[in-house]
C-alpha cells in the first residue's frame, strides 16, 4: 500500500533508442560530434560578444543568456543520452525528478528570452521616430536601457523557475510502485507520469494547460511582434533599409521556429503510446539539433557577429606571422 507522496521505486530505466538496430556506435559517435559542436559554438557566441564593446546591446546581451542556456540545457539530457548508448541506463528516482525539473526550468527560460528578443526588435524597428534604416540608436538605448534588459531577463528565469516547480512537484507526489521502465532517452514528465501507479489526469492538465499555455502566449507574442515589424519594413523605401532590418530579425526568427514548433507539438497534443514514440524523436530535434543550429545561425547570418568573428582570425592570423618573422 503506497501513500500519494511515497514511492516505493528507487531507480527508473532509461529505454532510450531500442530500435537502432546496433547503429549505437554510430549514433554515440554522431552524437558526441554534436555536443562537442554545440557546447563550443555555444562559448564561441558567447566569447565574440564579450569581448567586442560594441556589441554590448540588449540584442547580443540576450544572445549571450541564450547561449549560456543552450550549454546547461544540453547538459541536463545529452550526457545522459551518451551514458545509454553505453549502455548504462540507469537512473536514481532523485536524479530523474531534477532532470525534469531542470529540462523544464530551461527550456521555459528559452521560449520567454525569444520573446523577450522580439520585442527588443520591435523597439528597435517599430520606434515612431525610427522609420528610415533603423533611424536613431540613441532613442533605442533610451529605451532598452539595462533595468529593461535585465527585467525582462529576470522574468524569462522566474517563469522558468516556477513553471518546473509546479510540474516536479506533482510528479513528486504521485506513487510509483512499478514498472519503472522510462520510454524515452531522458526523464521527461509525460513518459514517467506512464509510470505512476495513480491517475494522472490532473498531471496532464497541468502539464498540456499550463506548458501550453506558456509556449503559445509565448508565441503569439513574438508572432505580433514580427507583425508589427513587417508592416513597418513594408513602409520602409529603401532596399537597404528593409535588408538592415531584416537582417537583425531572421536569425531570431529562425530559432523561434525551430524551438516553438516542436515544443508546441510535443507538450500540448494529448498523451498516447504512439505519440510517446513521436516525442522521442521531435525531442531530438530541440534537444540536440537546435542547440547546436544556433551557434550557426547567430554567427553565419549576422553581419557584425561574422564581422566580429573574422576580426579576431585576422588578429591570430597577424600574431602568428609576428611570432614566425620574430624566429629568424
Amino acid at each position: 500500500m503506497t501513500t500519494s507522496n511515497q514511492s516505493l521505486v528507487s531507480q527508473f530505466i532509461i529505454l532510450g533508442f531500442p530500435n537502432l538496430g546496433g547503429a549505437e556506435v554510430l549514433f554515440f559517435t554522431l552524437l558526441s560530434i554534436i555536443y562537442i559542436f554545440t557546447l563550443s559554438g555555444n562559448v564561441l557566441v558567447i566569447s565574440l560578444i564579450c569581448s567586442h564593446r560594441h556589441l554590448h546591446v540588449p540584442l547580443y546581451l540576450f544572445v549571450v543568456i541564450l547561449s549560456f542556456l543552450e550549454i546547461w540545457y544540453t547538459g541536463v539530457t545529452v550526457p545522459k543520452m551518451l551514458m545509454n548508448l553505453l549502455n548504462q541506463k540507469m537512473i536514481s528516482y532523485v536524479g530523474c525528478l531534477l532532470q525534469i525539473y531542470f529540462f523544464h526550468s530551461l527550456g521555459i527560460t528559452e521560449t520567454y528570452l525569444l520573446t523577450a528578443m522580439a520585442y527588443d526588435r520591435y523597439m528597435a524597428i517599430c520606434n515612431p521616430l525610427r522609420y528610415v534604416a533603423i533611424g536613431n540608436p540613441l532613442r533605442y538605448m533610451q529605451i532598452m536601457n539595462s533595468k529593461v534588459y535585465t527585467t525582462l531577463a529576470l522574468v524569462s528565469w522566474m517563469a522558468g523557475f516556477f513553471h518546473a516547480l509546479i510540474h516536479t512537484v506533482l510528479t513528486a507526489k504521485l506513487p510509483f510502485c512499478g514498472p519503472n521502465l522510462v520510454n524515452h532517452f531522458f526523464c521527461d514528465v509525460k513518459p514517467v507520469l506512464k509510470l505512476a501507479c495513480t491517475d494522472t489526469t490532473l498531471n496532464l492538465f497541468f502539464l498540456i494547460r499550463i506548458t501550453g499555455t506558456l509556449a503559445i502566449t509565448s508565441f503569439v507574442l513574438t508572432f505580433l511582434s514580427y507583425i508589427c515589424i513587417g508592416k513597418v519594413l513594408l513602409r520602409i523605401k529603401t532596399a537597404t533599409g528593409r535588408k538592415n532590418a531584416l537582417s537583425t530579425c531572421s536569425a531570431h526568427l529562425t530559432v523561434v521556429f525551430l524551438l516553438y514548433g516542436t515544443a508546441i507539438f510535443t507538450y500540448v497534443r494529448t498523451s498516447t503510446k504512439h505519440a510517446l514514440d513521436q516525442d522521442r524523436v521531435i525531442a531530438v530535434l530541440f534537444t540536440v539539433v537546435t542547440p547546436a543550429l544556433n551557434p550557426i545561425i547567430y554567427t553565419l547570418r549576422n553581419k557584425d557577429m561574422r564581422k566580429a568573428f573574422m576580426k579576431i582570425i585576422i588578429l591570430k592570423s597577424k600574431s602568428q606571422m609576428l611570432k614566425g618573422d620574430s624566429s629568424f
